[in-house]
């Protein structure tokens, strides 16, 4: 069975955006095929057609091909000679592993975001806060769901201005979020899930470090414990 991935939309975005669009091909591939192997969209283990991503995305095989070597760095696709590319496998074993560096770093990120994130972060950080709260989490799909908690996550990370941190933590924070989306089903109370990332944002615009720091440790534990019961 090869994956034949959906047709998505390459946007961009205008200077000083908290997720800056990808720019490149290159970039373009791999940040669409690494949302497809974050949400499941390309399931665990499954084969991965190059030519059919290229198709689908709209992108030349050269780029799709240099995305997949990245995503493999990313540890969200493996290759084998002679047998292909397969995205990898989601082991809720590592939950331990992920979740005992993002309980280091996330705090730690979340602190320098509220330390040194610049105005106009701030006011896109608070807005981001206003636009979670008025919308209704219940009626969101799984996989608009997920793209909230990455955007949150991704943002702060971008606050931090410590573009090695954020890298890292973007990297662990993919692989605990194809665990989330596996149980997410599961998932009770999701609406404190949501009234974290909104008390989060608004301490981290408020400039608060010291609340911003202990919500992002706090959510961090907290989401380990969630999956921890439900499995």
């Amino acid at each position: 069975m090869r994956i034949s991935a959906p047709k998505m939309a390459l946007v961009t975005a205008a200077p000083h955006e908290l997720e800056p669009a990808p720019t490149s091909m290159a970039e373009r591939a791999y940040a669409a095929i690494q949302d497809q192997l974050i949400m499941l969209d390309i399931p665990p283990m499954a084969p991965i057609d190059d030519l059919a991503l290229s198709d689908a995305l709209g992108i030349g095989r050269t780029p799709v091909r240099e995305a997949l070597k990245r995503l493999e760095v990313d540890r969200l696709v493996v290759s084998y000679p002679r047998r292909g590319t397969f995205a990898t496998g989601v082991d809720i074993t590592d939950l331990a592993y992920i979740s005992d560096i993002r309980t280091h770093l996330e705090p730690l990120a979340a602190r320098r975001a509220a330390e040194n994130a610049p105005a106009v972060m701030r006011t896109k950080l608070a807005e981001l806060a206003d636009a979670i709260q008025d919308d209704d989490a219940m009626l969101k799909s799984r996989h608009e769901l997920m793209q909230w908690d990455l955007r949150v996550h991704r943002s702060i990370y971008r606050a931090a201005g410590n573009p090695h941190l954020e890298d890292t933590l973007v990297r662990y924070n993919n692989l605990a979020t194809r665990i989330f989306c596996v149980f997410l089903e599961r998932i009770t109370h999701f609406d404190r899930h949501v009234d974290e990332h909104v008390g989060l944002l608004r301490a981290v615009a408020d400039g608060d470090s010291r609340k911003a720091e202990k919500i992002a440790r706090d959510h961090v534990t907290g989401f380990e414990k969630a999956i921890r019961a439900i499995i």
